[in-house]
């Protein structure tokens, strides 16, 4: 009976994992997460851009910020070939 309970046990254990790892992957791959990173960098880059006194800080900063975000995001195409070339020959 104790084995009963053990496996049942271990099975709740794996499904909070798993939910813990779908609400993880959900964030990583919304457009909320998206926003708050460009916010959060754009403010970094023009506060870095004012200290620095260079040109344009608010303008200026746009172009890094957007390349940040873009550098972190997933993109699915490219995601699609890693798996199936790179990923595949790594096992």
């Amino acid at each position: 009976m104790d084995d009963i309970k053990d496996l049942s046990k271990e099975i709740e254990k794996i499904k909070a994992r798993n939910r813990r790892v779908e609400t993880d992957k959900a964030w990583e791959t919304s457009w909320s997460r998206r926003i708050v990173v460009f916010i959060l960098t754009y403010f970094v880059i023009v506060v870095f851009f004012i200290v620095a006194n260079l040109p344009d800080p608010f303008i200026s900063s746009i172009v890094p910020a957007l390349a940040f975000v873009l550098s972190t995001s997933t993109l699915p195409f490219l995601k699609k070939f890693w798996l199936k070339y790179v990923y595949k020959s790594e096992k």
